[in-house]
């Protein structure tokens, strides 16, 4: 097969294993904050939410890992010299924090399924932009294929993470000023 429709391919699957692996983490949010909810709300949301990471777990996110990391090393088969570039090792390096986080994240899933809830929503989405900043990482260090910079890039990487967190306390405060939940009772009361 053309290097070139392997690649496409490798691309393909690495944007779905991205978008597997931010909206897993999304689910698990609005699953966690169902906890909240009054029966009979609760016990349907929860099921939902379980059936659709299910699905999402092992339909998309973890086959589209296999088959990124399959093309990835029919890539480096076909063309060994790019173990020889120092991007290519920091991207790799990379690729293997995202399957860690991967793992974490199997891990909240199956306690998740079980009903056992051990974040609370905002530590769940603090740990939602790790892959975010893994997928900066990643695709700086592909397209600039630099190295030598990668340290101003691990500096830039920490400050774009610094400014998401401080985004995500100001939407906490902001969704606490505006009081969704308070908004989101007098939607369900209107229906009834």
């Amino acid at each position: 097969m053309d290097f070139l429709y392997i690649k496409a391919l490798h691309i393909i699957f690495v944007v779905t294993w991205f978008a597997g692996l931010f909206y897993i983490v999304r689910l698990f949010i609005y699953q966690t904050e169902a906890e909240n909810k009054l029966e009979p709300a609760k016990s349907i949301l929860q099921t939902q939410y379980k059936l659709m990471s299910k699905r999402l777990w092992y339909i998309i996110t973890w086959p589209s890992a296999i088959l990124a990391s399959i093309f990835a090393f029919w890539m480096l088969y076909q063309n060994p010299y790019y173990l020889s570039e120092p991007w290519m090792l920091v991207k790799l390096a990379f690729v293997l924090a995202l399957y860690f986080y991967q793992g974490f994240c199997h891990t909240i899933y199956k306690k998740l399924q079980n009903d056992i809830v051990k974040y609370s929503a905002f530590k769940l989405r603090i740990l939602n932009e790790v892959s975010t900043i893994i997928l900066f990482a990643v695709v700086f260090l592909v397209t600039v294929k630099s190295a030598i910079n990668w340290i101003w890039g691990v500096v830039g990487i920490i400050l774009f993470g610094i400014l998401i967190m401080l985004g995500i306390k100001l939407y906490k405060k902001i969704r606490e000023k505006k009081s969704w939940e308070k908004a989101e009772k007098e939607v369900l009361n209107e229906k009834q």
